[in-house]
């Protein structure tokens, strides 16, 4: 397995398939496409000016686009004198995207087109951790109910993006962490849903994906050096640095969730002690919602059995147990992004995960712990706000990764329909 140039983890295949591709086109091109992709509707004048090319090497490379059926001239534009210029528009539907939200204890699928909008999505609670074969079961079934959904979403399928809920190292992205996801046995096994597909498959860690997402669609489009938080079942980041995701050496950059806050807390499964995922992660909330219970007998949580997703309900109605479980979260959350602001200075920090819904509830203590704690030139450069993508932002960002991929490599696109088999 082969890294590419942008540390971008490679495909995971295998399927001995070849699909119908679209055309080759050559890297000039490829610039070309992308470009066109950005601004949706261009001229061949502009994109000669933007790429500092000869208007005869612009015709040229349309030449070579046109049969990928991805790109279509639509007309001409408003002339400033001269002859009218021939405007091209990208074909945001010649294409489609599974992109898989794969947590610890959920699985989502979303299908999209070529500019990130939601087709068709599917999610189901699930134990991911301790279940191998029935999660990627599950993965498989939901993968083919948004295909179903969608008349020709089969035939038009570019690649299967897979966000997975522990670190993965660019050259091997097939491995999992056995300390993670103790009943896969150190391996994906996803190279089935690639045959079934008969498409490419890219997976990546889902906080890389999540900060992947906000940065091309969401809360940090234009903002090339951010943070973005996940806060689930564990705690993780994903960095963006001079506007590409920062993996680390072996894929594990971000693993904010084991940064110790308490060192003589509860143990973490990681074998340290009061990490942060002990004390902000969805079962230890939990947790403390149900130490808080006899301190709040008439809190709703303390009728019943809490979950994560009651806690948040109830501190959105104002319940008290569930404002003090959210503040102390917020405590030990700004003490970890704290230090993250001290040590890297991003212009911006994104709160994704659950508790992202909670809005103002969970920013306004957190800032408040937040600056009290940082350098004031650190703090001067940053933002702390939550996910614009809501609860789809992972299974979007895994789509993301694969029309990156394709804006690469117009191979990975389909073929057009009148040549297809």
């Amino acid at each position: 397995m082969r890294t590419s140039r942008d540390d971008r983890p490679d495909a995971v295949n295998g399927s001995g398939v070849a699909k119908h591709a679209a055309p080759r086109v050559g890297p000039l091109a490829q610039s070309v496409l992308r470009l066109i992709w950005r601004e949706h509707r261009i001229s061949r004048a502009e994109i000669a000016r933007r790429l500092s090319l000869s208007r005869s090497t612009v015709t040229e490379i349309v030449d070579e686009l046109l049969p990928t059926a991805l790109v279509a001239e639509v007309g001409v534009g408003p002339s400033r004198g001269g002859r009218p210029p021939i405007v091209l528009e990208f074909d945001y539907d010649a294409g489609c995207i599974l992109g898989v939200d794969m947590g610890a204890a959920h699985v989502a699928v979303a299908l999209t087109d070529l500019r990130g909008n939601v087709l068709a999505w599917r999610d189901r609670a699930f134990p991911v951790r301790s279940d191998a074969d029935g999660t990627r079961a599950l993965i498989a079934e939901l993968c083919a109910a948004c295909v179903a959904e969608k008349p020709g979403a089969r035939r038009r399928l570019v690649g299967i993006g897979v966000a997975a809920p522990c670190p993965i190292d660019p050259v091997h992205p097939e491995r999992f962490s056995e300390l993670v996801l103790p009943a896969w046995g150190g391996r994906s096994g996803l190279g089935a849903l690639a045959r079934r597909f008969k498409v490419p498959l890219f997976v990546d860690n889902d906080a890389n994906l999540g900060a992947l997402a906000e940065h091309w669609w969401g809360a940090a489009r234009d903002v090339d050096d951010f943070a973005y938080v996940k806060v689930a079942t564990g705690v993780g980041s994903g960095h963006f640095i001079r506007g590409k995701v920062y993996r680390g050496a072996t894929g594990v950059a971000g693993e904010i969730g084991h940064v110790a806050i308490d060192p003589h807390g509860k143990p973490c499964m990681c074998g340290l002690r009061g990490c942060l995922a002990t004390l902000v992660g969805a079962p230890a909330l939990v947790e403390r919602a149900r130490e808080l219970r006899g301190r709040h007998p008439k809190s709703v949580l303390a009728q019943r059995e809490p979950t994560i997703e009651a806690i948040e309900d109830a501190a959105l109605a104002g319940d008290k147990l569930a404002l003090q479980v959210v503040r102390e979260t917020a405590e030990h959350l700004g003490i970890a992004i704290a230090g993250m602001l001290n040590l890297m200075n991003p212009r911006l920090v994104i709160v994704g995960g659950g508790l992202a819904r909670l809005g103002d509830q969970l920013l306004t203590p957190l800032r408040d712990v937040i600056r009290h704690r940082t350098l004031v030139s650190s703090l001067a450069a940053a933002d702390v706000t939550t996910s614009a993508l809501g609860p789809r932002s992972i299974a979007i960002g895994a789509a993301t990764l694969v029309l990156d991929a394709a804006l690469d490599d117009a191979t990975l696109f389909p073929a057009p329909a009148t040549s297809a088999a």
